[in-house]
């Protein structure tokens, strides 16, 4: 067992089996963590798609990442100890007892290795110029920012593996927002927007029914966190995420064994976006102004806020736009009285559900 004190979103759990969990979110139940499988020794896990070898860098073991809902049928089917009940949901969950964890990996700092050390590869030298880029331009420091994904485990590969940065605060992810915009800008600077042409979505399927390729593209664009890297040094195109993740003091778990949460329908609504101080993280929450319900019940008309654990929706809307939302109405009862909200998350109608900005003009 490891020595954890406290764990937040994107830090990394592996288990005694060789299972690389990534902690969900910011609220748990107490003595443990709520978590997406993200990856799996090939010792208990191998998978078909081409995109889930990871043998990398200097990791050693062969390792699978999961897609989709594979995590959650591999733990449910063959790790079931790896499931917690979720008492304000009435349902079980993926998640691991701090008992469990052999080891926990936090990106803080496996990224202040990296930079204290010779780069051991190219998309290591890459990862260190862009971050030497960012705190350039922007003023904030080294332990303002993380590194996730495969990096942060020792099996990237130099010349497939994307660079994968985490940005710690509201106000650090503000300031490096505006700096990767005027990066975007400068044609010189070697930073492009991921999603400024259609090129980002060629030779992906589109799954969506109640949001286009099109309105999808909008959106991405304009949370500047999704770039590219042009890094001369290999001449390859490299793709450069600056995922946010709440700060330590701006952390409240809402998880309250007290409280349930009840599912009522499924509704689709326009509203008024009132509140977006979170609509960074995952979750996503949006306070909003129900306007009209356009298909469902009518109790839509009293949900108080959006509440979004899907990342396509991240930063999604901004306070006083008017958006359509689709989703799932839930009644959240607490000993302090009761409030409606909607609710987007994994479920059978995944592909649904959306968030998105009302009357969009291309």
């Amino acid at each position: 067992m490891a020595t954890v004190k406290k764990l937040r979103d994107r830090d990394s759990i592996l288990t005694k089996e060789g299972i690389i969990f990534r902690v969900f979110g910011y609220s748990h139940p107490r003595g443990a963590y709520i978590c997406d499988a993200e990856y799996a020794s090939a010792d208990i896990f191998q998978s078909k798609d081409p995109r889930a070898l990871r043998n990398g860098g200097t990791g050693g073991k062969v390792f699978y990442k999961f897609y989709d809902d594979e995590g959650w049928k591999f733990v449910f089917n063959n790790y079931p100890q790896y499931t917690l009940p979720h008492k304000m949901l009435g349902v079980k969950v993926v998640g691991i007892k701090k008992s469990e964890i052999k080891e926990a990996r936090q990106p803080q700092k496996r990224l202040k290795m990296l930079v204290s050390a010779e780069p051991s590869d190219s998309l290591v030298a890459a990862t260190l110029r862009v971050l030497d880029t960012s705190l350039k331009y922007s003023g904030l420091q080294t332990e303002n920012f993380g590194v996730f994904g495969s990096m942060l485990h020792g099996f990237h590969h130099p010349d497939y593996s994307d660079i994968d940065l985490l940005v710690y605060g509201r106000k650090e992810l503000a300031k490096m927002r505006e700096v990767l915009g005027d990066l975007y800008s400068d044609g010189l600077s070697g930073f492009r927007n991921e999603f400024a042409t259609p090129a980002a979505m060629e030779g992906k399927r589109w799954r969506f029914k109640r949001f286009t390729v099109k309105e999808f593209m909008w959106h991405q664009k304009r949370k500047l966190i999704y770039g590219l890297y042009d890094n001369r040094a290999t001449r390859r195109t490299i793709k450069a995420e600056f995922e946010p993740v709440k700060d330590w003091t701006e952390i409240n778990s809402e998880y309250n064994s007290d409280t349930t949460i009840i599912h009522k329908s499924w509704v689709k609504i326009k509203a008024r976006i009132v509140e977006d101080e979170d609509a960074p993280y995952i979750p996503s929450v949006y306070g909003i102004q129900p306007l009209e319900v356009l298909k469902g019940s009518k109790k839509g008309l009293e949900a108080v806020r959006v509440v979004s654990y899907m990342e396509e929706f991240r930063l999604q809307a901004r306070k006083d736009e008017t958006v359509i939302i689709e989703g799932t109405l839930e009644e959240v009862k607490s000993p302090d009285g009761s409030f409606y909200q909607i609710t987007l998350t994994y479920c059978p109608r995944y592909y649904e559900q959306t968030l998105k900005v009302a009357d969009l003009k291309f």
